[in-house]
């Protein structure tokens, strides 16, 4: 499941990296406004994947310590 969660992480930074490279050289603001949204939109998604495999870790060390405690 971390696998897939760090694999989801790199796409999304990825997404956004490239929406915000073409939303500079973009010359309609419209336009290069809505991809930088897109991009924001992706950086916040990272972020959440981030934090969702950090807290699933932190349960799996605490589930494997009230084991061993037992």
């Amino acid at each position: 499941m971390t696998f897939q969660l760090s694999k989801r992480l790199k796409e999304y930074s990825k997404t956004a990296r490239s929406l915000l490279r073409a939303a500079q050289t973009m010359t309609d603001l419209a336009i290069a406004a809505q991809l930088k949204a897109v991009a924001e939109d992706s950086e916040r998604r990272a972020e959440k994947a981030s934090q969702v495999g950090a807290a699933k870790a932190l349960a799996r060390e605490v589930l494997k310590a009230e084991h061993e405690w037992l």
